[in-house]
């Protein structure tokens, strides 16, 4: 029984991952074809594509209380979830009141978050695959954490964008864009011949295709169609791995069942964030149109912060 349900979770993380590819290069051609047909002005696709694909990755952080704290008592949930809950607030407010200073901080913790999330999804296909060749795990969460967050924030199209979504962000490279996007367009092509060199070339055309998500889409379509369609699809695949319902699909021979079993518990918090969104915004004032992105994003950076830390025993275990 453990090898056959080895072999159905691997078959669904091989799924996943195709998806998640599929997604990444439909935006890619979908950018590349909006550029051409749409004033360049009118940014309106790339505010509907993000938060479309930011709803789409909410739900996958939803579940760490779950995952912290398997069958634990009410008391205990119930102070988790308190502190959990005090930690994102700190940040919010944190990130409302001292924008670019929260902002490096986010963009520097989300590319360590994103790059250890994704090896450890990988390091999980390769316990379950009998020819798997050694994984330079630390090579990829590099790579595959900067590439994502770096270089849509770093390049020319990234100004209009962070001006749609706070003005005060344009500049909060300090004037080191260039020496920043040097810096990650060198561990790339490291990671990448050393991906090359070991011959692990699924991991390779990973790498490859968030390059050429961050160098062709808009900065907001990058980060939101990664975050939802990639690292949010990932991670919740490594859900089923110690989610009890999803261990019972995986037994019974229901793989997409397992999935669904990660996604469904954290409908409501996408629900939430948008109402919580709304409950920011009537306090502050302004129009609504104006604030949503900036606020929805607020909301998800600092959900990453307590999600971050929960997370990294997941992510220990299956690194090592």
């Amino acid at each position: 029984m453990g090898e056959l349900v080895a072999q159905i979770e691997l078959a669904l993380f091989q799924q996943v991952r195709k998806f998640s590819r599929l997604a990444v290069a439909v935006a890619i051609l979908a950018s590349l074809i909006f550029a051409r047909v749409i004033e360049s002005s009118d940014n309106t696709w790339q505010v509907v594509i993000a938060v479309i694909a930011l709803a789409v990755g909410i739900p996958h952080g939803a579940l760490d209380h779950l995952v912290t704290l398997p069958k634990s008592s009410v008391k205990k949930m119930a102070g988790f979830i308190t502190v959990y809950v005090a930690v994102a607030v700190i940040a919010v407010i944190a990130l409302l009141t001292w924008n670019v200073v929260g902002f490096i901080f986010v963009v520097a913790m989300s590319a360590v978050h994103f790059g250890i999330g994704d090896a450890a999804f990988i390091s999980e296909i390769d316990r379950r695959s009998f020819d798997s060749k050694k994984f330079p795990r630390f090579s990829y969460a590099a790579a595959g954490g900067a590439l994502p967050v770096v270089i849509p924030l770093v390049s020319e199209k990234s100004s209009a964008a962070l001006e749609r979504v706070n003005p005060v962000l344009v500049n909060w490279h300090q004037g080191l864009n260039d020496e920043l996007l040097l810096l990650t367009l060198a561990i790339f092509v490291i990671a990448l011949l050393r991906f090359l060199q070991k011959r692990r070339i699924s991991d390779a055309i990973d790498l490859s295709l968030l390059y050429f998500l961050a160098l062709t889409a808009p900065p907001l379509v990058a980060f939101a169609v990664y975050f939802g369609c990639w690292h949010a699809m990932r991670h919740t695949a490594r859900l089923t791995l110690v989610l009890p319902r999803s261990q019972k699909a995986y037994e019974e021979g229901r793989c997409t069942g397992a999935f669904l079993a990660a996604i469904w518990p954290g409908v409501p918090a996408l629900v939430g964030t948008f109402v919580v969104a709304g409950i920011v915004i009537a306090l502050r004032g302004g129009s609504v149109s104006e604030q949503f992105l900036w606020i929805t994003l607020v909301i998800v950076w600092a959900l990453t912060v307590p999600h971050m830390a929960v997370t990294a025993r997941l992510d220990r275990k299956a690194l090592n």
